[in-house]
């Protein structure tokens, strides 16, 4: 059996404290680990496209609304979970960059519809493909019933906190 970092943070806290449970470390210390590495994969992809980390999840939110590609400021905000004021100064900053547009709201005249632009549509999909090339590689180690495996095990995992 591989050995980790892990296994030797854990054996070290069991010789130290043998009096409490470690465990949890067994998961969550590898858990976190992971992240770290995901972030820097997600980093370089959206860097590799010229996006920052929050251009790629207000691209992606409209990408995921289907075509036409528009929300409302509101749906965007409740999607990326920031303050109105973060929103604005967002989509000022994407439309500046000609990655989205605003438009009239043809159902309220006093709202408007955020959408992508035909260079933010080309370049969320460009850097969503290398996303997904990156997590694939931290992933291949595992095969594909292992990764659904992982999978199933860390949705009961999280699902109490996504309430």
């Amino acid at each position: 059996m591989n050995t980790d970092e892990v296994d030797r943070l854990v054996a070290a806290w069991r010789q130290e404290r043998p009096d409490l449970d470690v465990e949890p470390l067994q998961v969550l210390s590898r858990v976190s680990r992971l992240a770290r590495h995901l972030d820097r994969a997600r980093r370089a992809a959206f860097a590799q496209h010229g996006l920052e980390p929050w251009e790629f999840d207000v691209l992606t939110a409209l990408r995921r609304a289907g075509k036409p590609y528009e929300l409302s400021p509101g749906a965007l905000l409740r999607a990326t979970l920031v303050t109105s004021g973060t929103m604005t100064n967002r989509i000022d900053r994407l439309a500046q960059a000609g990655l989205v547009r605003r438009r009239p709201d043809p159902e309220d005249r006093r709202g408007v519809l955020v959408s992508l632009t035909a260079a933010g549509l080309d370049r969320v999909d460009a850097a969503f493909e290398d996303l997904l090339r990156r997590e694939r590689e931290l992933l291949a180690g595992l095969g594909p019933q292992e990764q659904r495996t992982l999978a199933g095990l860390l949705r009961t995992l999280l699902a109490p906190f996504d309430k």
